[in-house]
Order: C-alpha cells, then sequence, then structure tokens
C-alpha cells in the first residue's frame, strides 16, 4: 500500500505507530483511525502490515502502510520524512515496536540477544523520535506516545535484566523529552502496562495459560488508552501512565 493521501487528508491528523502490524501497535492504529485519524503503519513484515490495513479501511478507516525496521536510524529518518513530504504533517508518534527473548536470565541470555532487546525497545524508539522532532518543532506541536512496561517502573525476575533495562530507559527518556522539548510545545506520554493478552507473550520460556491472558489486559484497551492520549488538549501532558488488569499477577 503507498503512502498516497487520503481524499480528506488535509482535514485529518496524522499519526505515525510502530510494530502497528500487530498486538498493541495495531490496536492503537485502529482506535487513531476509528477517531478519524490517518495512520501510517509501520512494522518489519510488509504483508502482515497490509492485513492490518485492511482491516482499518474496511471499517471506515483512513490508514498506509510504511514497512520500516526501527533499529536503522537512517530508515527511520526517511520514513518521517516521507510522511512528511506526502502529508506535510506528523501530529502524533506511537511507538509500539518491541520485543523480549526466551533466555532472559544473566546466565543464559547471549551478547546477541541483549543487542536485539536494546536495539529495538530502547534505539529504535530513540530513532523514530529523533526522526519526528524537526518537523514537530517547526509545527510547534506534537505528541508521542512510547510504549514502555510495568517492568520500566517495577523490577522483577520475569521479564529479565534487558527488557527490563530497556523498558526503564524509555521510561527516563520519555520525562527528559518532556524537560526539554515543552519549550517548543512538544509532548510525550510514557505507556507502562503491566500483562497485555498479546502474542509476544507466547515466545516467554513459560507462556501463560489461556485463562490467565483472558484476565489480563487486552490490545484494545490499550488502544483505547492510546487513543485517550492522543486527544487530549495541546496544552495537556500525560506524563506516564501505570496501568494494569485488576487480577495482576504481578503481585501474586
Amino acid at each position: 500500500m503507498s503512502l498516497a493521501a487520503a481524499p480528506d487528508a488535509a482535514a485529518r491528523r496524522v499519526a505515525w505507530v510502530t510494530g502497528a502490524g500487530t498486538g498493541i501497535g495495531l490496536a492503537g492504529a485502529q482506535a487513531l483511525a476509528e477517531g478519524g485519524w490517518h495512520v501510517l503503519l509501520s512494522g518489519r513484515r510488509e504483508d502482515v502490515l497490509a492485513q492490518a490495513c485492511a482491516q482499518i479501511a474496511a471499517r471506515g478507516g483512513s490508514c498506509a502502510a510504511l514497512a520500516l525496521d526501527v533499529v536503522d536510524a537512517s530508515a527511520a529518518e526517511a520514513a518521517a520524512q516521507q510522511i512528511a513530504a506526502r502529508h506535510g504533517r506528523i501530529d502524533l508518534l506511537v511507538n509500539a515496536a518491541g520485543i523480549n527473548v526466551q533466555r532472559r536470565s544473566w546466565a543464559d541470555c547471549s551478547a546477541a540477544d541483549w543487542e536485539r532487546v536494546l536495539d529495538i525497545n530502547l534505539k529504535g524508539t530513540v530513532h523514530t523520535m529523533r526522526a519526528v522532532l524537526p518537523m514537530m518543532r517547526a509545527a510547534g506541536g506534537g505528541a508521542i506516545i512510547n510504549v514502555a512496561s510495568w517492568a520500566g517502573r517495577f523490577t522483577a525476575a520475569m521479564p529479565g535484566a534487558a527488557y527490563t533495562a530497556s523498558k526503564s530507559a524509555v521510561a527516563a527518556l520519555t520525562h527528559e523529552f518532556n524537560i526539554e522539548e515543552f519549550r517548543h510545545g512538544l509532548r510525550a506520554c510514557c505507556l507502562l502496562p503491566a500483562e497485555v493478552a498479546t502474542p509476544i507473550l507466547k515466545q516467554r520460556p513459560v507462556p501463560p495459560s489461556d485463562e490467565d491472558m483472558a484476565r489480563m489486559l487486552q490490545p484494545q484497551d490499550l488502544g483505547r488508552t492510546i487513543a485517550f492520549v492522543a486527544n487530549m488538549p495541546a496544552h495537556v501532558c500525560m506524563n506516564e501512565i501505570l496501568i494494569s488488569p485488576t487480577w495482576n499477577r504481578m503481585f501474586l
């Protein structure tokens, strides 16, 4: 799917969502599109993005796919420039791309695993934030939503050191962004969800049961949260949101 502007694109706010093919990213893209945003969906798998766009379009949403590996800083900058050239604006960036690995302990997590987790979860977030910054500054406004994790606020053994470190860093850089960029009318929110029933959970060393997943946060819960933050007035900065299911396994 191309980046061709929708017929009524001039009347729509433009959101760019990474990790948008599945899980929280897809739910956020769907909720934004339902709210009238034009949404650019990014991820590594073009076929998955095309299917996600088709789902959104079938429900009347305006969207386009833009394949991207956020690990590549130059590709992130090129993607932002492509969106800017086509639409003239990027009002919102949602960083939902993220991974974890099965071997999570200090004894088992390899150097390559550490590098991959940090490259996607942390560096990928930095790359897209840097990519949209010039346009948002020039526009005098814009919002960023970074999807971190409960592990970014509370340390536990289960997520593993690499994932915990990456998500803690995302929370810190989100707040640092607000410290520096509020002068330019920019704002960022860090989402810190506990367990969300997304496909990534099946990659755990011990995958949760279907019963446990049914009691977790659902992707649509985060989609609604993303849309809520995105639609707050420009003078409001939701610095962070710590959210969990009522049945929170982190408390067990």
